[in-house]
């Protein structure tokens, strides 16, 4: 076995375009839905923790309940909507980057959107009262309030990320693990371990680790400052 590790690691530094791809496009696709669910999220979450919408409660429940949503069951519904024989099957999107984007968006999301009006919540009410009695509108109020947040949203959107980047049952339902286009280090893990190749997906396991761990401590560095 120690064997297996030792060509774990030389796989990880022997330059090969195949595992460099992997590696690239799986930062690729969960920093664009990231990104994404980010431009989404952070506005749904601050609209909930500093507003008084109808139905707010059950709204929070819900993304609450989304968190734990199986993401094997996103991409079911993904397969479902774009394939061939789906309401959007002629977009064509089903087996590419894309729609994987498209997957770890919604896998995200709901984590984003929690996090985000926890950190909203946790502002000190004076905040807002102040930017007001100066004058500030309500886009102006919004962004007083998450420039004092800025700590824990940033840690909500390294917790999304962790999230996204790590998930394997929605990737391979949507994106097919197709070599050379939507293998990503998760499915390719997978993979190799069926196929008992152990040495590479030691080396992709590696690799998420180091993807994924240092977002983890960023998430705890910027909770802990953010308290």
């Amino acid at each position: 076995m120690q064997g297996v590790w030792k060509e774990a690691v030389s796989i990880i530094f022997s330059g090969d375009r195949e595992f460099l791809g992997i590696i690239l496009r799986s930062l690729a696709i969960s920093i664009s839905a990231i990104v994404a669910a980010g431009i989404v999220a952070v506005p749904v979450g601050y609209s909930l923790g500093a507003g008084r919408l109808k139905g707010k409660r059950a709204i929070e429940v819900l993304f609450y309940s989304l968190m734990a949503f199986p993401t094997v069951l996103v991409g079911l519904i993904l397969y479902s909507i774009f394939s061939r024989s789906g309401p959007l099957g002629a977009l064509r999107l089903l087996f590419t980057p894309e729609i994987m984007a498209v997957g770890q968006f919604l896998i995200a999301l709901p984590v984003v959107v929690v996090f985000s009006m926890a950190a909203v919540k946790a502002v000190d009410v004076r905040v807002a009262e102040t930017a007001f009695a100066l004058g500030a509108g309500k886009l102006k109020i919004a962004l007083t309030v998450l420039q004092e947040a800025r700590s824990a949203v940033a840690a909500a959107l390294a917790a999304g990320f962790g999230r996204a980047i790590t998930e394997v049952g929605c990737a391979m339902i949507v994106g097919g693990n197709i070599r050379g286009a939507t293998r990503i280090l998760p499915t390719a893990i997978v993979l190799e371990t069926s196929k008992g190749n152990l040495d590479k997906a030691i080396a992709s396991g590696i690799v998420l680790l180091l993807v994924a761990f240092p977002v983890v401590v960023v998430f705890q560095i910027l909770s802990q400052r953010s308290r």
